[in-house]
This record gives structure tokens, sequence and C-alpha cells, in this order.
């Protein structure tokens, strides 16, 4: 059957409690946006941290080619689904997920709610000084909010250990509540999975580009081609050297394999029955 609608987040559940289905072997919890920021910051009222991780198409066609990527996303704690395929996919298949839970929206909806509660926010990644502009625009639009730190990615290239140690120092003084690392995927999914545990009260969320979008550096598509599923379009418009081969390439064919996969599981189902 359909997962369940969430009925509460006051206790906090754990997280194999939540509804969750499964998609192409990855379990992917069915919450709304705001379900999954209630859970979250529930979960910090009781000094419980985890680890949440937004797929989206390109992620779910890594996760079908790198099985060692896939077993460490399964360590994370919250599962949410990136992407319109994702979505469509969980439809056509019989277990439809409630909606869209983009990185891009949760950084806000996250800050806006631990503003209300004074809780603080770290940030981790992107473009040489990105992160420090898209901390002010947190602070303006998120009454409240304590910004905790921010750290570049520059300063964690190369072989030299020292600049990781002293982010972790920083991170370690500074104690967030939540830390948003932007450094695109993989890479990210892989330092949270090496640091999460060093601050077992705080939650960590892969954001992928979105310090860019808040700081205006990078344009998010209208809400009418977020709804549709055509956020790819407008961000190929604006960076068609970087991103043709990931969404033309390799995107649009996995896109039919997931679809296609997601109606396969729905009528070979023993009698066809949705499970």
């Amino acid at each position: 059957m359909a997962p369940t609608p969430l009925a509460s987040v006051v206790g906090v559940p754990p997280p194999a409690d939540l509804p969750v289905i499964q998609l192409r072997g990855l379990p992917l919890h069915a919450l709304k946006q705001e379900q999954c920021v209630a859970y979250i910051h529930a979960a910090l009222d009781r000094g419980r941290g985890g680890w949440v991780v937004t797929p989206n198409l390109d992620f779910m066609r890594r996760l079908d080619h790198d099985q060692a990527f896939f077993r460490l996303c399964g360590r994370a704690d919250l599962i949410v689904a990136d992407g319109m395929p994702l979505v469509w996919a969980s439809r056509l298949q019989g277990t439809p997920l409630p909606q869209r839970v983009a990185g891009s929206d949760l950084i806000l909806s996250l800050s806006r709610e631990a503003g209300r509660r004074h809780r603080s926010v770290y940030l981790l990644g992107g473009a040489e000084g990105t992160a420090q502009r898209a901390a002010r625009v947190l602070r303006d639009r998120c009454p409240g909010l304590v910004l905790a730190g921010c750290a570049c990615p520059t300063m964690l290239r190369g072989d030299d250990p020292e600049p990781l140690t002293r982010v972790i120092q920083d991170l370690e003084r500074a104690r967030p509540d939540i830390v948003f690392v932007a450094l695109g995927s993989p890479k990210q999914e892989h330092l949270i999975d090496a640091l999460h545990h060093l601050l077992p009260t705080t939650w960590w969320v892969g954001v992928g580009i979105s310090f860019s979008f808040l700081c205006g550096e990078v344009r998010r598509a209208p809400r009418w081609m977020q709804r549709g599923g055509l956020e790819w379009v407008h961000r190929l418009g604006q960076e068609p050297g970087r991103l043709a081969r990931r969404y033309l390439v390799q995107g649009l064919p996995f896109a039919l394999v997931l679809l296609a996969g997601a109606l396969w599981a729905r009528w070979h189902r023993p009698g066809g029955a949705v499970v």
C-alpha cells in the first residue's frame, strides 16, 4: 500500500518509523517539506542530530552505478526526493511521494524555523565568498537566526590536512545546530559521512548549489518550471557548457530508465499489487 501520512513528529520517532518508499532500491522518506523541517527541529529539541540526503535525477544515476556511494547514502537519517522525475517515478510505481523536497528550499525553510527558535547554522562550501554572502541573506530573511560560521571549499582542496583540521576545529568550537554543506554531489556526501559523528547533536544537510541561488549568483527557475520538472531547462540555459552532458547525454536517457523501471516494478509485483 502507499505510505501513510506522518501523523505527528512531536514524539520524534526514529527514522525507521517514518513512512518510506523504495525507488530502485533506495529508501525515500515520504515527507512533505514542512514535515521534514518539523522532524529535524523536534529531533534537535531532544538533542539528537542527523544527516539529510536530497537525491535528484543525477544523484540517482550515480547511485545506480556506484554501490559504495549507494551504501554511504544509506547511512543518512533522512532521504527525501529533490527532483520531480523521482516524484513522477514514485507515482508510476504506485507508491507516491507527497511532494518534492529540494535542498535549495530546505536551506531557507529550516533556517526560518531555526530563527524562530534562535538556533544556529553553519555554511560550508560554495565558491569563494559565496557562503558569506548567503549567510547575510539568511540573516536578513530569518530573524533570530544565529550564524555560527562559514568555510569555503578552497580550504579543503589538496593533500594538506591542515585546512580540514581548521574547519573541524571551527565546527567543534561553534557547535552549530545545523550545517549546510554546499560542495556538490558526491563530495558533500563524502565529507558529511566523514564529519557528522564529530557533532552528534547537529543536523547536516547537503544543499548543492544553494548558496549561489540564495545570493543571486545563479538564478532559480520560476516556480511553474520547478513544479513542472523543468528546472533543468532553466539551469541548462544558464550554463550550457557545464551542464549539457549531465542533462542531455546522461540525464534524459536515465530519466526514461527510471520511469520505465517504475512501471515495471508496479506491474510485476505478485498480482500487480502495490506494496
